[in-house]
């Protein structure tokens, strides 16, 4: 049995893991026998945003304690984690892919990746360990493996694959309902909620990546 990362940001679309991604991802490698292990990083969020009016909230969350509430408590701190102890990672989308795991989200084509994330991320690529990106969270991959010009997709917004193409990956566009995958680097990414529209095609598209990440880490 394949054992599959799945690394959350928190929990809501817009300060931490996006739910809907999260769920999907669980729900495919469930249906396919893979082993899931939860993790995120021990870190406090940059924000926090109140889901029903979209405005900041004065209050401070943790990373890990907010993805917790998605893992149904079964989630492990980011820094006690090594490649050696999975087969692959995924990193569904929601912008706490882009303000907790890096700074994305503010810093733009300056952005840098949390450390914890970084090394991470590193250790499974230079182990050719499958990288699974969803939605934004391709921001993520191109920021730490820039330099090995990785080959992604957050479907077809022109600034956002710039910036993107700036940190050294190559863009591809994509639909809503397939996947990018990049050989060279086991990575495989698809846009999901960057395109929408909802739960249905965002499905296939999670779908076909799980389906491609089990079989390169099998």
């Amino acid at each position: 049995m394949v054992k599959i990362g799945v690394l959350l940001s928190g929990c809501g679309v817009n300060d931490g893991s996006e739910i809907h991604e999260a769920v999907l991802t669980m729900l495919a490698l469930d249906r396919l026998g893979g082993e899931r292990i939860c993790l995120a990083p021990n870190i406090d969020q940059r924000d926090v945003v109140d889901h029903v009016s979209g405005t900041a909230a004065a209050e401070t969350r943790n990373v890990l304690c907010e993805s917790a509430r998605i893992a149904r408590g079964e989630i492990s701190d980011l820094a006690t984690i090594s490649a050696a102890d999975m087969d692959a990672v995924i990193l569904p989308g929601g912008f706490g892919a882009a303000k907790n795991l890096s700074d994305f989200a503010l810093a733009g084509v300056e952005a840098r990746v949390q450390p914890d994330v970084l090394g991470f991320l590193k250790e499974m690529h230079q182990a050719k360990k499958p990288i699974g990106a969803i939605c934004i969270a391709p921001a993520v991959i191109a920021i730490a493996l820039g330099e090995f010009s990785p080959v992604l997709t957050i479907g077809n917004d022109p600034a956002t694959a710039a910036a993107l193409a700036s940190f050294g990956a190559r863009h591809i566009n994509c639909a809503v309902t397939d996947i990018v995958v990049d050989e060279d680097n086991s990575l495989v990414s698809t846009p999901a909620y960057m395109l929408g529209p909802g739960l249905r095609e965002i499905s296939q598209g999670i779908e076909k990546l799980v389906q491609k990440i089990v079989v390169m880490a099998s």
